[in-house]
């Protein structure tokens, strides 16, 4: 219990001091911030200073920064069925109405395109429960870098390799 409270404490200390330094340059590149994940976990002081961000950079149009903490992609799929059942229980909805979009509109990137491109640093080719839904006609490029050692030339060579490839979105 100690330790996770710790590293709670840690982890609060650590976004409390990104968000101080980094809002202003948010704003200044007109960057929208968004949170994703099971944020119940952190403290209530941080869950109040990430949705503070969020509404200082909400009007933000030329980038949105995705920042996942403490997020899983069964757990975001998990989190979109318990809200339509929710809505099925208060009569808002019909089961017959639950389809791929409705489900998709509950999920936490519903706002944004799903991407085009997922780069996995590491060597490891998997994608460890991250977006789990969004990625479903994604392209993947596996690089060998570490994420600290990644540089310009492998975003480069990753952007070749997606280039190079033939979108189909499941289709043959």
């Amino acid at each position: 219990m100690e330790a996770s409270k710790a590293r709670s404490g840690w982890v609060d200390d650590a976004f409390y001091a990104v968000f101080e330094k980094e809002l202003k340059r948010l704003n200044e590149h007109k960057i929208r911030l968004r949170v994703i994940g099971d944020l119940s976990g952190f403290s209530h002081g941080l869950q109040n200073q990430i949705k503070n961000v969020e509404e200082a950079t909400a009007s933000n149009t030329q980038m949105t920064l995705v920042i996942a903490a403490n997020y899983g992609g069964r757990w975001d799929i998990a989190q979109a069925a318990r809200s339509i059942a929710e809505r099925v229980a208060l009569g808002e909805l019909s089961p017959e109405d639950i389809n791929e979009a409705v489900l998709g509109e509950h999920m936490q990137l519903a706002d944004l395109p799903p991407p085009d491109l997922l780069i996995r640093t590491s060597g490891e080719e998997r994608i460890s429960n991250f977006l789990l839904w969004q990625t479903a006609y994604s392209e993947f490029v596996f690089l060998p870098v570490l994420w600290p050692d990644f540089e310009q030339q492998h975003f480069d060579e990753a952007i070749q390799i997606y280039q190079n490839r033939q979108r189909r979105y499941g289709g043959r």
